[in-house]
């Protein structure tokens, strides 16, 4: 009994900050083969398959080390008008990693988890946005959505007044 202890007390222990920086991989390689968000313009897309449901990505920023992103359905909130679910994620080039800076499924984060959390539930927060962000990607992929599904939308032009 004590070989057996001696084995597993050699095998060093994941973090939950070190959990969460190997779902920001995983959500990374999990994006980029999905949609290759590097690479394309600034601007809204919209990826359709025959489900009658469409993904809306939306590039908000591109910067040299990373891209702004919105993922979303093409479903609106009855109440508050905004697309439901929806992640804003943030996407490293350098460090090739993918981070949902926030989710939308029908709360704010401040409603979730307060104005002020402690830090090791704000690491919780984000292991849950960033583990939904996950298996929403590959539920994309198993469903066929992707780069060749994928077609940009054309730019609305602001009403004049």
């Amino acid at each position: 009994m004590s070989q057996v202890l001696a084995r597993t007390a050699r095998i060093p222990r994941l973090s939950r900050f070190g959990w969460l920086m190997g779902l920001y991989a995983e959500n990374h390689t999990r994006l980029v083969r999905l949609f290759a968000p590097g690479d394309l313009a600034v601007g809204s897309y919209a990826s359709s398959i025959s489900d009658g449901i469409d993904v809306a990505l939306e590039v908000i920023e591109q910067h040299a080390y990373t891209v702004e992103l919105r993922l979303s359905y093409a479903l609106r909130d009855p109440v508050t008008g905004e697309p439901d679910p929806s992640a804003h994620l943030r996407l490293y080039r350098d460090a090739r990693q993918v981070e949902a800076t926030h989710c939308y499924v029908g709360r704010r984060w401040q409603d979730v988890i307060g104005m002020y959390p402690p830090p090791a539930e704000v690491i919780s927060h984000r292991l849950r946005m960033n583990t939904f962000l996950g298996k929403w990607l590959q539920y994309l992929a198993e469903q066929g959505h992707g780069v060749a599904t994928l077609r940009r939308l054309p730019l609305v032009a602001p009403i004049a007044a």
